[in-house]
């Protein structure tokens, strides 16, 4: 069973607002049906991510102290789950924490901006990506960072999302 707990902080708070749980539910929840694991999401075994909606001081401050990067940026994610529990949950233990996806708020709203997009479109991209980082992958090579996007173009499809990068047209 997956289970989404959101924290929002006021710069996330708006006249109106989305409802941020349900889109970071639907989000990683599309994210882990493109993984390598989608047997997460219904496993028997408690399956547990943590998404913070903060500001972008607060993410300048993590970047910092985690990657050596002195600036705010849009995601962060920390995973906490080892590979072989994520191919096999199983039912018995205790829950099992995917990890932490940290939103900077600020960044986020001036990327969606640039981009003329929808902030919900663009936060709920920022999950699955954050979501994936937690699953494992990574886009630090050129063939890791083909596969991540056509996981995230897919994902992002599941929920009514245009491809962000361009690739269905492609």
């Amino acid at each position: 069973m997956l289970e989404v707990a959101l924290d929002a902080d006021g710069e996330w708070d708006s006249s109106e607002q989305p409802d941020w749980a349900a889109l970071a539910d639907a989000a990683a929840r599309a994210a882990i049906a493109e993984s390598r694991y989608p047997a997460l999401a219904d496993a028997p075994r408690l399956i547990e991510l943590s998404v913070q909606l903060t500001g972008d001081e607060q993410v300048r401050a993590l970047n910092a102290q985690w990657r050596g990067k002195d600036k705010a940026t849009n995601v962060l994610s920390f995973p906490l789950a080892e590979e072989d529990e994520l191919a096999d949950p199983g039912a018995d233990g205790p829950e099992l924490m995917l990890g932490d996806i940290v939103l900077a708020g600020g960044v986020c709203l001036a990327e969606a901006s640039d981009k003329a997009i929808p902030l919900t479109h663009h936060a709920a991209h920022l999950l699955v990506h954050g979501t994936l980082h937690l699953l494992g992958y990574d886009h630090g090579e050129d063939a890791e960072a083909t596969d991540m996007e056509a996981r995230e173009v897919r994902a992002l499809a599941r929920l009514g999302i245009p491809d962000p990068y361009g690739l269905e047209a492609a």
